[in-house]
């Protein structure tokens, strides 16, 4: 397909290529050589069927990836789930290929750091927001999860692993009021609503 698009003149730097499981050497370098952006979605790449997640591929091509996740529904949503997996993977792959050549001496693998660098800066790359955030950069804006400190534009808003002045109930009763228009202005069924909730007419949400 990477090649039919490069026929009809369709390739640019504009454009991501998502998952790549089976796109050809010469593919891959169209793709470099037109500076399009690669993202790997690890997990779900392996449980849904996809392939072999391609990131040694990528990197022998001069592409740097980032890291998405695709479907929600089936993999967790999170991004360090995303990087220990293509972490494990990518170096199991190295090392099956030393063993099987014979090789006695430790494979170049692919390191924590790479990978932390393809879930944050590349993320921020592909996205176009590589100037704004993706690093902890004096005058980017910064955010992320999972860790101890995050600041936004200088200001700290989560310390020792917890939120700082961040407001989870107002947060809270805007998306329930949110929830509340959405119901208020469907016919359909809303069965898959948690129980607890509100209709706005007053009427509870009855949960299945």
């Amino acid at each position: 397909m990477v090649k039919q698009l490069s026929e009809l003149n369709l390739l640019g730097s504009d454009t991501t290529y998502i998952h790549c499981n089976y796109l050809s050497d010469e593919e891959f370098q169209l793709i470099a050589d037109t500076g399009g952006k690669v993202s790997i979605s690890p997990m779900v790449e392996m449980a849904m069927g996809h392939g072999t997640p391609p990131t040694a591929k990528a990197l022998q091509h001069g592409l740097r990836p980032s890291l998405s996740i695709d479907v929600v529904t089936t993999v967790p949503g999170d991004m360090f789930t995303q990087m220990r997996f293509l972490f494990a993977q990518a170096r199991l792959l190295e090392h099956e290929a030393a063993f099987a050549a014979g090789n006695e001496e430790e494979p170049t693998l692919l390191t924590s750091r790479d990978v932390l660098e393809f879930a944050t800066i590349e993320g921020a790359r592909v996205c176009g927001l590589e100037q704004r955030t993706g690093s902890l950069t004096p005058g980017k804006q910064a955010d992320t999860r999972h860790v101890d400190a995050v600041f936004v534009a200088g200001r700290q808003l989560k310390r020792d692993g917890r939120l700082v002045d961040a407001g989870l109930r107002g947060a809270r009763d805007r998306a329930a009021a949110s929830l509340d228009y959405l119901l208020g202005h469907t016919t359909a069924q809303p069965h898959w609503v948690q129980g607890g909730g509100r209709r706005p007419t007053g009427e509870p949400v009855q949960s299945q």
